[in-house]
């Protein structure tokens, strides 16, 4: 019949089982770590001291007046600041703030005595303890900030955080005070420098008057114009313009009215200049025309009213005439008059400017000295209105920029240690611990845990997975509760043969301790209680066990048989199974170590394959002993048992790389000492089998026992067979 085939390796998987079975598995150490850091915290809880606080709630504002001061300038309102709070937090936890308190209180005194043994402490330890046993919280969306003072007497921290909270108010009133009265000294020195400064520099401006001989009228100005020479120029300035203006007119009407007829003269003078007299004549010369030809139509020209006509237009005539020529004569007077004038002025003007000049340089020095004069007095009147500005503020009530909402008061109960609270912590933490190294212990073990992983790392089948606590079968009989793993080993190991001939079997392992010798023993068994011839051979020279076990003498055995000093049948033992035959390993000469590798050790398994069904061998450690290596060699089948949690898997795998190097024939793998209590994915294996069987049986016979009850049969009664 073919091996059983190996499961092909796949890819490893965490399933919330494998952690659950890994916390099964660990739970001692899971379960003593997590007492000793619960039993841990509750000890220190009960044993640290307890601790009182108390809490002062302060209002802190910036520094304002209640009312506007003199010198503010712009909108009421000051901008706002976000480190505003934080600023404050540090300066009341700063030495200028606590060393007053720990002054105040004598806190080196009293904690000398309590914590150094009556010696008066240091002000930087007195500073640390007491900052130390402060906590500052702002409240938030408010500028209110809690003070928290600790101490092991609610007195001493209710005291404390109210002589925090009163130092830091009188600081802040203080500073501010202070803050501004030094302000004011130093305006005050200044002012007085000032006005110094103005005194001089109203001397210098006065001396410089009398020299430079400045009038009163001048004196009055901030420059050095307008002067009375200036004003002068001036007004001559403007009458040379004014009559420069005029002269230009009148000159140039005479230029265009001299090249015109008389004539012209009388069509353009009365517009030209207005004389009412020339127009007169005209209008009376226009009349006389008009009058001469209405009377031209009727009369003739000798008729006298014709005549006295012409003559009145010849007088008129004349008039005219002798108007313009004198309008003409009279505009050339006015030209040349105006011309004399005009000269006259500008010569005026020259001389009123450089007279200007020479009186603008000569008081320049004045005017300058003058101007510096008043800056220094307008500067001395900043001082002055800052100065009545800043008296009058110091002197204005301020918002308190302090206040105590609510005065510390001595707690009723400790608030440190929180008993309740560390407990669940310790109880949280010790499990957290507990299961945190249980996983990091099972992450550095690396022994067998699971069938998959032997099937994946050593690419063989498990045929048999042995509980813990197994002892031999043939003390417990066949209705053993651990018989049943062995019978499903038994039937895994024959259907794994190839051939029905192979039925020499050598049990090896890759360390000592790991079962093998109970394992040969008891599937030795179950083949023996299946009616079948089977022979033990205790192959391990030289820790043999098996004759433990049978309770039978070891003197002689396998050693004595191979060196040929006694024959086959006396060192073969029987049991008290009449199929199952022992052949202990008897007394190992120390120069017959290689004892197994020899040609007698191959005759006699041979001879026992013959005699027997089934030849079982027991052998030494592989990975120590190289017994172990020449048995599985030479017999048919090999089985390696792995014990459950005990070797890394690279020790089991090179096991069965020597196995298959030396020619061995590995048929399979049996996991031993399973704790099916820790991990119930075994339990299939083991336990399920006992229960199914057995219990069946006694549900099975308790049926039967009611159904004779019941028919008065039988009146014996059952008891239960655990």
């Amino acid at each position: 019949m073919d091996q059983l085939k190996t499961t092909p390796p796949q890819e490893t998987k965490l399933h919330f089982l494998d952690y659950w079975r890994i916390i099964r598995i660990r739970k001692t150490v899971i379960l003593a770590v997590f007492l000793l850091v619960v039993i841990t915290a509750t000890l220190v809880t009960f044993i640290l001291p307890q601790t009182y606080a108390s809490t002062a709630r302060i209002k802190v504002e910036r520094d304002t007046s209640d009312i506007r001061g003199l010198i503010e300038i712009g909108p009421y309102m000051q901008p706002f600041d976000p480190y505003f709070i934080e600023t404050e937090f540090q300066v009341i936890q700063s030495e200028l703030i606590l060393s007053n308190v720990v002054q105040t209180l004598n806190l080196r005194e009293d904690w000398g005595k309590k914590y150094q043994g009556g010696q008066t402490l240091k002000t930087t330890e007195a500073l640390m303890l007491l900052k130390g046993r402060m906590d500052l919280q702002k409240v938030r969306n408010t500028s209110l900030i809690d003070l928290k003072v600790f101490s092991e007497n609610a007195e001493e921290a209710a005291r404390i955080a109210n002589a925090v909270a009163e130092t830091y108010r009188e600081y802040r009133r203080d500073q501010r005070r202070r803050v501004t009265l030094d302000a004011i000294k130093v305006l005050e020195e200044r002012l007085t420098e000032q006005d110094r400064v103005v005194q001089a520099a109203q001397q210098d401006v006065e001396k410089l008057r009398n020299e430079l001989q400045i009038s009163e009228a001048d004196a009055m100005g901030n420059a050095a114009g307008p002067l009375i020479e200036t004003e002068t120029f001036r007004r001559l300035k403007g009458l040379e313009i004014e009559t420069q203006a005029q002269f230009e007119k009148q000159n140039t009407l005479l230029q265009k009215l001299k090249g015109k007829s008389p004539q012209e003269l009388r069509d353009v003078l009365p517009t030209a200049t207005g004389d009412p007299s020339l127009n007169e004549y005209l209008q009376m010369l226009n009349v006389a025309q008009q009058n001469k030809i209405q009377l031209t139509k009727d009369l003739s020209e000798e008729n006298p009213q014709v005549v006295a006509a012409k003559r009145q237009i010849e007088h008129l005539e004349n008039k005219v005439e002798a108007r313009c020529k004198g309008i003409m004569e009279g505009l050339e007077v006015t030209v040349a008059s105006m011309k004399q004038h005009l000269d006259t002025l500008q010569t005026q003007v020259e001389g009123a400017k450089k007279e200007d000049i020479e009186k603008s340089k000569s008081s320049r020095p004045y005017y300058e000295a003058k101007q510096r004069y008043e800056e220094k007095v307008r500067f001395r009147t900043l001082l002055y209105n800052k100065l009545s500005g800043e008296k009058i503020d110091v002197e204005i009530p301020k918002t308190t920029v302090v206040e105590i909402v609510e005065h510390a008061t001595p707690g009723f109960a400790p608030v440190k240690p929180n008993k309740v609270l560390n407990i669940i912590l310790g109880v949280v933490i010790g499990l957290a611990v507990g299961v945190g190294l249980a996983f990091f212990i099972e992450y550095l073990d690396t022994s067998v845990k699971t069938i998959d992983d032997v099937e994946r790392a050593l690419q063989s089948p498990v045929l048999g997975v042995i509980p813990q606590n197994v002892g031999s079968l043939m003390q417990e009989g066949a209705e053993s509760p651990h018989a049943e793993a062995y019978r499903v080993l038994r039937t895994n190991l024959l259907f794994s043969r190839k051939d029905d001939k192979l039925n020499t079997i050598a049990v090896v392992s890759a360390g000592a301790g790991e079962g093998k010798t109970t394992t040969v023993f008891n599937l030795a068994t179950v083949f023996a209680q299946s009616n079948q011839r089977v022979i033990i051979v205790d192959s391990d020279l030289r820790r043999p066990a098996l004759h433990k076990l049978l309770r039978v003498s070891n003197a002689i055995g396998l050693t004595n048989y191979l060196l040929k000093q006694n024959k086959l049948e006396e060192v073969i033992q029987t049991t008290s199974l009449a199929t199952l035959d022992f052949l202990p390993s008897g007394k190992l000469p120390s120069s017959s170590l290689g004892i197994l590798n020899s040609v007698q050790m191959k005759d006699l398994i041979a001879e026992l394959k013959q005699r027997y069904d089934y030849v079982f061998f027991d052998s030494p450690p592989i990975m120590g002993v190289s017994d172990a290596s020449i048995l599985a060699s030479e017999v048919d089948l090999t089985l390696q048992v792995i014990q459950y949690r005990r070797y890394p898997q690279p020790m089991n795998i090179r096991a069965k790389q020597l196995i298959e190097k030396v020619g061995g024939n590995l048929i399979g793998i049996v996991l031993n000492n399973i704790n099916m209590s820790q991990d119930e994915s075994y339990y299939y294996y083991s336990g399920y089998y006992h229960d199914y069987y057995y219990r069946s049986e006694e549900t099975q016979a308790k049926a039967e026992a009611a159904e004779a009850d019941k028919d008065g049969k039988g009146k014996t009664e059952i008891k239960q067979k655990y």
